[in-house]
């Protein structure tokens, strides 16, 4: 049997980039859990709750609400269970729903460049 890996809460912050207080923020509105606690109380977090956290850190720049972070997190849950099927729809509305978001911030993008190219000519 393999013993789980687990992190406190400052190793999961410096592994993903977020902050302490938006890793607890996260826990306190029931998007990650640690999946654990030491003996001390302190928060200890396994490879899965890195990955959970990695996928929210990755919606952030789309623009998702925490409620949509949740339901997706609630659709990939749900993908082992009985309703699989109808967890693989929702999953793939959110895959179009990101590509959709992703357009359109390359659009931004392109147009945030020709503004900075014009500053420049200026």
């Amino acid at each position: 049997m393999t013993k789980t890996t687990m992190m406190h809460i400052g190793e999961l912050a410096e592994r993903t980039g977020l902050s302490l207080r938006t890793i607890r923020h996260y826990d306190e509105v029931g998007l990650v859990k640690p999946s654990g606690r030491s003996d001390g109380g302190y928060r200890e977090y396994s490879e899965s709750d890195l990955d959970r956290l990695m996928l929210i850190r990755r919606m952030k720049p789309l623009g998702y609400s925490l409620e949509q972070m949740a339901e997706l997190l609630e659709v990939i849950d749900a993908r082992t269970g009985v309703h699989a099927a109808d967890a693989d729809e929702a999953l793939e509305r959110f895959r179009a729903d990101a590509a959709d978001r992703r357009e359109k911030l390359a659009t931004q993008l392109t147009m945030a460049d020709e503004f900075i190219a014009e500053l420049r000519a200026r």
